[in-house]
């Protein structure tokens, strides 16, 4: 192949993405208008992996929208995602403490189980049977294809396992099973979309023309910025470069304390050139509502203790409540431990409902 070749290719797959990112944003927009004047016709499904606590980028990220959209009336549906733990981990270790916690989280955040279905992947065999079908209507080279796969097994060190690489189509099953039609995603999480939008399309050209089984979910692209973690890069719970949402006023003062700075004593918002002070700086202005660039500039020549001073002020007084309503709903797991049962018998209804469609759909209800 030559350069020139090479070359066309590499721009033919570049305006490729381009349209079909301005096909989502344009399907977006449509659907969030919709969401606004008739959100009961709408199903949301979110959700996290169980490998640790949540922190502030998971709740400016995430939750603060499931909250949002749960409260407007949209059907709204959590999993927490245990079985795509071992996709890229080899232990289980922790996994039900991490579990609880993030329920725990979630409802000091304000999700209300009587409104929304939390439940794991491994309590409900009939979601994860629609792997099989689903399975059969992708091909090899898409799973290759998609970028966030190649990106996670790089991060992660390991091969590629049979779990990793098909675990957009598990995703698909998370979506589809309880007719999710709406999914908030970032960018970089379109292409999941559109391969859940591929399945539920080809499984009814292929056997449910007349009574399409699945609908085509529109991916919300969210707004939110890519919240930078304490040193500067993306918050991440591998970095240890977060704030989690059930440390300590204690513990967060010493993180921030121990975060990195640099030698200039003004302080300005700067992201390029000054990545820590900016990461500083943003984190405040999450938690106040503030410009960072007001902050900066109301802490000036004060430096950077008085910079951390004001994050450590700002982080605790922000996370004050949650912190109490998370410490009062602590001191009854039992309950903590209904709501994922609870949330686990309605999803196994509503996934066995599903099976049953899919299987009369195949002509496999014998």
């Amino acid at each position: 192949m030559t350069d020139e070749t090479r070359g066309t290719q590499i721009t033919a797959v570049g305006n490729e993405m381009s349209a079909s990112f301005l096909a989502a944003k344009k399907r977006s927009d449509a659907t969030e208008a919709e969401i606004e004047a008739n959100p009961g016709k709408f199903t949301m499904l979110t959700g996290d992996r169980p490998t640790g606590r949540l922190h502030l980028g998971h709740y400016f990220g995430t939750i603060r929208e499931r909250v949002a959209m749960q409260n407007k009336g949209v059907h709204t549906n959590i999993i927490i995602a245990d079985y795509q733990v071992i996709t890229d981990r080899d232990t289980t270790e922790h996994i039900q403490d991490n579990v609880l916690n993030l329920v725990l989280d979630y409802l000091a955040a304000g999700i209300d189980p009587k409104k929304t279905m939390i439940y794991t992947h491994s309590a409900v065999p009939a979601e994860n049977q629609l792997m099989l079908p689903f399975l059969s209507l992708v091909t090899e080279a898409e799973l290759h294809r998609n970028p966030t796969v190649k990106a996670e097994m790089e991060a992660s060190g390991h091969a590629l396992t049979g779990l990793l690489l098909t675990y957009p189509v598990h995703q698909a099953c998370d979506i589809l099973f309880c007719k999710g039609n709406v999914v908030p995603v970032g960018k970089d999480q379109l292409p999941h979309i559109e391969l859940t939008r591929t399945i539920a399309r080809r499984f009814n050209e292929r056997y449910a023309k007349k009574n399409p089984v699945f609908p085509e979910p529109a991916a919300i692209l969210s707004d939110a910025p890519e919240i930078p973690g304490l040193d500067g890069q993306k918050m991440s719970k591998s970095r240890g470069n977060s704030i989690v949402l059930s440390a300590t006023a204690e513990e967060t003062a010493k993180l921030i304390k121990k975060s990195r700075t640099d030698s200039e004593r003004t302080i300005t918002f700067d992201p390029v050139n000054r990545p820590e002070v900016s990461a500083l700086l943003t984190t405040a202005s999450l938690a106040t509502g503030r410009a960072p660039e007001d902050i900066a500039a109301e802490i000036g020549d004060a430096g950077a203790g008085a910079l951390k001073m004001y994050v450590i002020d700002s982080v605790n007084g922000f996370l004050a409540p949650h912190r109490e309503r998370r410490a009062e709903l602590a001191k009854d797991m039992d309950y903590v431990r209904d709501v994922l049962e609870d949330g686990n018998r309605r999803a196994n209804a509503i996934a066995e409902a599903t099976l049953d469609e899919v299987r009369c759909a195949m002509g496999m209800n014998y």
